[in-house]
């Protein structure tokens, strides 16, 4: 996906509002997806950076936990998804890793963690998914929030 398509995908995939009941509800809904495509995946949610359901599948671990703060601080830093950011460093011929000025061990500009970016509000947290690629990793944690949506 080219940056346009990225930012055209956060633009339209927004909420009316995020309540503690919808983490629950999204983060049950990407486990059904997940185990319906025979994935394994660690999925974490966050609103105001509060931990709001975290989940962490078969055949996952404690990596995907790190992976979770790694990406996940990236929209919390510039409020786009981690993809993106990765993709848009790329597009000027550079590495989030090595130009952001921010540690890697903290931040990665890697595909699996996504905006919830709430009307009228801005990003209010993130669905972050951990255990596949980056893309697929994206992949989910946006098929999840399309579908909560029901677009």
């Amino acid at each position: 996906m080219t940056l346009q398509e990225l930012e055209q995908l956060e633009n339209e995939l927004q909420f009316d509002q995020f309540t503690n009941e919808d983490a629950l509800q999204l983060g049950l809904l990407l486990i059904d997806y997940a185990k319906k495509n025979g994935k394994s995946i660690a999925i974490h949610i966050e609103r105001n950076r509060v931990p709001l359901f975290t989940y962490l599948m078969e055949g996952t671990s404690e990596e995907n936990v790190y992976w979770f703060g790694r990406k996940k601080r990236v929209v919390d830093h510039y409020n786009h998804s981690s993809l993106y950011i990765g993709k848009r460093f790329e597009a000027g011929g550079l590495t989030h890793d090595q130009n952001s000025l921010l540690p890697p061990s903290e931040y990665q500009a890697v595909g699996g963690s996504f905006p919830i970016r709430v009307r009228n509000a801005g990003v209010l947290g993130s669905v972050t998914v951990a255990g596949l690629t980056a893309q697929l990793d994206h992949d989910y944690a946006v098929a999840g929030v399309r579908s909560f949506l029901k677009k």
